[in-house]
Order: C-alpha cells, then structure tokens, then sequence
C-alpha cells in the first residue's frame, strides 16, 4: 500500500510535494548531517528518503503531504523555511493590470492569496514559474533574485 502517495490524476493538487522538493530536501539535511562512518543516514534524510524511494518506485512525482509520516514532513518542513519564501523582486505588474506578474510569474491570484497559502501550493507556485523561467527574475532582473 502507498499511503503518502498522491496518484497521477492528482498530481496538481494544492498538498502535493513535488519529488524535486523531497530531493532538494534530502541534499540540504545530506550537507547538513552527513551518513556516518558506517553509512547509516540520519533520521530526517532517512525519512526523506522513505518517500523518496516510494514516489522512485511507483513512478509517482507527489507525495501527499498530510499523509506523510511525520518525521519526512517535519524533515521537508525545516527544508522549506530554509527557502526563500516569496519569489517577489519588488517590480509587480499585476498591480498594474497584467494577469501574470512580470517580475516574478506569478499570477494575480497567486499574488493575492500568497499569505494564505501553504508551503505545499507555494512550492508549486515556485516549480511553475522555474520551469517557465520567462519571468523577469531569471533574465533582465536576475541580480536582485540574489
């Protein structure tokens, strides 16, 4: 049974972690904590690594995050605050009018419901506009992406 693993169909849901996340995660705790001599992982990698290998062997890119086991959520969690948490660099059209923010990629509704989003939804907020790589934080205005 696969309980903290979110099925294709759902794959675009609002408490979906994405499996990049869940890898960044394992290589920020990786280069905090390393293995020991003996290779034994740490508890928060090797949790990580528990849904890691799940998402790996069903071929699924989400993990569920409420079902998680609590250890690779609180793992992931501090993982995230670790993070930038807004992808904003202070030039915003969408005040101006445009339905997606040039700045940063954003949506209008992703700008205004920002504060009361979870992790999970701003993480796929930040995978979207990465991948697109269009907004002007990944070319003309890169430096104060910094």
């Amino acid at each position: 049974m696969m309980p903290f693993i979110f099925p294709k169909r759902h794959c675009q849901s609002v408490t979906g972690i994405h499996i990049t996340d869940i890898e960044a995660a394992i290589n920020y705790w990786r280069a905090r904590t390393p293995a020991s001599d003996g290779g034994a992982l740490p508890a928060p990698t090797s949790a990580l690594a528990e849904v890691y290998a799940q998402l790996v062997f069903f071929r699924e890119s989400y993990a569920d995050a409420p079902s998680m086991p609590s250890a690779a959520l609180e793992a992931w969690m501090e993982w995230y605050h670790s993070t930038p948490d807004t992808p904003c660099i202070a030039i915003c059209s969408t005040s101006q009018g445009d339905a997606v923010c040039k700045g940063c990629g954003r949506s209008f509704e992703e700008v205004q419901r920002w504060i009361e989003m979870g992790p999970a939804e701003k993480r796929a907020s930040w995978r979207r506009i990465t991948l697109e790589g269009t907004a002007w934080r990944f070319n003309k205005y890169a430096e104060r992406a910094v």
